[in-house]
């Protein structure tokens, strides 16, 4: 935790900025793998987390602004779940060291908010994401589940404090950051031809176990790149392969690492690979030149995106001129996602309470393939930390696709695009806090020029 004034400070902001009513948080419950007692592991609610601090399963909380109380609900620990658990800090306890004094049984939370609603008063409440915050809301508030939508002051609120990390949160995600690289590093030292993915991606999970911090996202370790999440782990690693991963550790504060890395199975490139490497190369580090505050993050993307079609256009896959190919569209073909999102309690931050909500502060997205993916493009401010994370990808079906529907031919030659169907993808990410003058990575580095990678080879 961090210190009982942060948690103070953080709920007297939110009240001040929500102004009046009731503000529920659901906790997160545990959940049964495959039977009850077999669970997933479990996580906290980041925004229980944000203002509460308390990581126990089965709590709920209310902030409730017209009457000036705090209460967390939650039940103590029964001499049956202690033969199994043994002696842990009371809820209470607990409660006292985030500055509430005020805690309730569980069930008694259904009550509070039934007289509040019979008092007419204003019940705030955000997004759900998981089945039994649907069936709470359902039982307690009457709200179907269609209708379970949020309160948008509620949401804009949280999300105007979480956007912005204070010192305290950088600390801590940067250790976080510093374990991730670690992570990356050990994998592209480890990785030889003849290996199973399933033997890097275990590398890369001991080493965040190693340092007591679990992973902030299922990883992905895979020489098919091409397939943006590839969460699947028995192909045989081939000489001539590229190894895309893309991992993260958090801290059992919660604070996420996101990292991405591309290397060769061998100990070099190929001439081909290196090709396409430094091009992806070019969009990261151009991108990175281009952080500072009040610099939309769309316009970043739009860089990264005019410096790929320059790139590929060298290399004879596209053609015309780049700002009108990255206007209609035609780089998502091997550019079908955006360039990064906010990150803190969240690997994706603050993703349940809706993109348009964090990353565009209410406007609307646009709809075009690949720009779509964009989660974030509002002006940068200090504070704010996100990935930079470009990629180039040859997706056989989406190839297949646009060049049966003719689609883009002004800007891309898929005759030449046929030589690299099966050339994988490329994606290397970093994770980047905005200040006052530009902006700094976080985290000790890891390999990014084709030179670097290849001597850690």
């Amino acid at each position: 935790m961090f210190s009982k004034e942060t948690y103070i400070q953080r709920r007297a902001e939110l009240k001040k900025q929500v102004g009046s009513g009731v503000l529920l948080f659901l906790g997160n419950d545990d959940m049964g793998l495959n039977y009850e007692d077999n669970a997933y592991r479990y996580r906290q609610d980041s925004s229980f987390l944000y203002y509460f601090g308390i990581s126990n399963a089965g709590l709920s909380a209310i902030i409730d602004i017209d009457e000036d109380r705090e209460i967390i609900f939650g039940d103590e620990l029964s001499i049956d779940m202690i033969v199994w658990t043994g002696i842990l800090p009371t809820l209470h306890a607990q409660a006292l060291e985030v500055g509430i004094s005020d805690t309730r049984p569980a069930l008694e939370v259904a009550d509070y908010l039934k007289k509040a609603q019979e008092g007419g008063r204003a019940l705030h409440y955000l997004p759900p994401y998981r089945p039994e915050h649907r069936i709470k809301l359902l039982e307690w508030l009457g709200v179907p589940l269609a209708e379970q939508k949020g309160s948008i002051p509620f949401i804009r609120a949280i999300v105007k404090q979480r956007n912005h990390k204070t010192a305290e949160e950088v600390v801590e995600i940067e250790k976080a950051c510093d374990v991730t690289a670690e992570m990356h590093i050990a994998a592209i030292k480890c990785l030889r031809p003849g290996m199973y993915e399933y033997q890097v991606r275990a590398e890369i999970e001991r080493v965040a176990m190693e340092h007591g911090m679990e992973l902030s996202f299922p990883t992905i370790a895979t020489k098919n790149g091409q397939t943006l999440h590839n969460h699947s782990y028995d192909n045989k690693v081939e000489p001539g392969d590229l190894f895309l991963i893309d991992a993260g550790a958090e801290t059992p504060m919660g604070y996420a690492g996101d990292m991405s890395s591309t290397f060769p199975a061998d100990k070099t490139f190929t001439a081909k690979q290196r090709e396409v490497y430094e091009i992806q190369n070019a969009m990261h580090l151009e991108s990175v030149k281009a952080l500072r505050p009040g610099i939309p993050y769309m316009q970043v993307y739009e860089l990264s995106a005019r410096v790929m079609v320059e790139g590929m256009k060298q290399l004879g896959l596209m053609k015309g001129n780049a700002e009108d190919a990255v206007r209609e569209g035609a780089h998502a073909l091997f550019y079908p996602h955006g360039l990064g999102h906010m990150m803190g309690l969240d690997v994706h931050d603050m993703e349940n309470l809706g993109e348009i909500w964090v990353g565009y502060d209410g406007q609307p997205k646009s709809t075009q393939f690949g720009r779509k993916s964009q989660r974030l493009a509002i002006p940068l401010e200090p504070g704010f930390v996100h990935t930079v994370e470009p990629g180039i990808y040859f997706i056989p079906e989406l190839i297949d696709l646009w060049k049966g529907q003719k689609k883009f031919t002004d800007f891309i030659n898929y005759d030449k695009v046929e030589e690299y169907r099966h050339f994988g993808g490329i994606r290397n990410e970093e994770d980047y806090l905005i200040t006052e003058t530009g902006a700094r990575r976080l985290g000790k580095k890891i390999p990014l020029t084709p030179e670097e990678v290849e001597a850690l080879r």
